[in-house]
């Protein structure tokens, strides 16, 4: 191979870009805006596609503040600029320097369409919302099994409220058919008890981030239907702060982030202990009031008409009076016992329900079943050892053996059949006569 006619990456992937820089020149193109991803840098980076194909494209900095619309998922623009290769990736891009809005996309026109629909159904009414429960002791979960979503909600939850008890309904959440298997897992949550799924005071319903062709499975109609029906409260929690599907009007709470929607639905633990400690400062702050306007009470009457047998007179007023005060004080111990006692409770009960503990113990659960099993087999082992053994011993008893060793023998002929008669022979044939230690040969005279 001659050295000269081989060339570098880099040589080949710029001959490429010159090629087409060349060829192609600036142009317009018209498509519709996907993947969109605004850098800190001011660059601006999104897919152009159609019906039958797409190309990425790049907006530097200068034109992006220069533009005269400000882009978005889903929108059908026109855009300007020059057909180049990304050296570095060897990919080709679309360099866009001027955008005009060119219509609405298909994806933002069925969204505002079912939008329509839906309103003037009445679907996102207020006064239909359901709200949420303040103290919910298990949180349905709807969302992927695998999604950092779920890991997010399950810190939040752990962090604010570890005795709730988190329970996942795993679904697809983006392609082709996902939106039918989240309006199922909705409304089996709706009619849990019959479904044989756990009862759960409240259901958060997303996913994480992505453009409008990743999130649109929530913007689906029979997703809709489905949140709408569930007689429990739902949550919806699809995609970032600035994202909005049509699952978010309809639900009964709208939640910016998955994480959000967390906090949102369980109380934070700090915040009830500060609560119970400010409660308990009011209470006795209100008693040690009462108390003293008491004791004033009882000072005036003594320096008035009473001075005189006051002691006497109010002697047992005074005693009940200490007595209602220790009562009272023993009253709002005890509630205030009874409340640390029950959050003992909730902990202690989260801890029973914790997923580690829970697969501990169906592990030891397996593993008895492993060593039954084992034992099973092996008692089957033994049993058909015996038999076999015991069927040998009747073979042996019952087979040709055993007649050998008693002093019987066996002829037969040069084919192998069985001579039963001595009728049976002919002169001149030779036969085999088997014994217990060897053969016999003889001829027939």
């Amino acid at each position: 191979m001659s050295e000269n006619k081989v060339l570098s990456v880099t040589r080949v992937v710029r001959r490429m870009r010159n090629l087409l820089e060349l060829e192609l020149g600036s142009m317009w193109v018209e498509g519709e805006i996907s993947n969109l991803r605004r850098q800190a840098s001011g660059h601006v980076y999104f897919s152009l596609k159609d019906e039958g194909a797409q190309i990425s494209c790049v907006m530097f900095r200068g034109n992006a503040a220069r533009a005269k619309v400000s882009i978005d998922h889903g929108m059908q623009v026109r855009v300007f600029g020059e057909i180049s290769v990304y050296e570095a990736r060897g990919s080709v891009q679309l360099v866009v320097r001027e955008v005009e809005a060119a219509g609405v996309g298909d994806l933002q026109a069925k969204f505002e369409a079912l939008k329509r629909k839906l309103e003037a159904e009445g679907l996102f009414a207020q006064e239909s919302k359901k709200a949420l429960p303040r103290f919910p002791m298990r949180v349905g979960l709807v969302t992927s099994g695998s999604g950092a979503a779920l890991q997010d909600m399950l810190q939040v939850m752990e962090r604010r409220a570890p005795w709730v008890q988190a329970v996942l309904y795993p679904v697809q959440v983006q392609g082709q058919g996902a939106e039918r298997g989240i309006a199922r897992a909705i409304e089996r949550w709706g009619n849990g008890e019959a479904e044989g799924l756990p009862q759960v005071d409240v259901l958060i319903v997303g996913r994480g981030g992505g453009s409008l062709e990743d999130l649109w499975n929530f913007n689906e109609e029979v997703v809709a239907r489905a949140i709408a029906k569930c007689p429990l409260p739902v949550v919806s929690a699809v995609g970032h702060e600035i994202d909005f599907t049509i699952a978010d009007f309809v639900a009964d709470m709208r939640a910016p982030t998955p994480s959000a929607a967390a906090e949102l639905v369980v109380p934070d633990r700090a915040e009830l202990i500060a609560r119970l400690a400010r409660a308990d400062r009011t209470m006795k702050r209100a008693m040690r009031h009462t108390l003293e306007q008491y004791h004033l009470k009882l000072s005036a009457m003594q320096r008035g008409a009473l001075s005189l047998n006051v002691e006497r007179v109010l002697r047992e007023p005074m005693q009940r009076l200490d007595q209602l005060g220790q009562g009272m004080e023993y009253q709002l111990q005890r509630g205030l016992d009874s409340a640390t006692q029950g959050f003992e409770v909730l902990q202690h009960r989260y801890h029973r329900v914790h997923p580690e503990i829970i697969l501990r113990e169906r592990l030891e659960k397996l593993q008895q079943r492993k060593d039954r099993l084992q034992q099973i087999v092996q008692q089957r082992l033994d049993d058909e050892q015996r038999e076999l053994e015991s069927l040998k011993s009747l073979l042996r008893a019952l087979g040709p053996e055993s007649a050998f060793e008693r002093g019987f023998s066996i002829t037969v002929r040069e084919d192998g059949s069985l001579l039963r008669s001595a009728d049976q022979a002919r002169p001149g044939e030779s036969l085999k006569t088997k014994l217990i230690d060897g053969e016999v040969s003889s001829v027939v005279e």
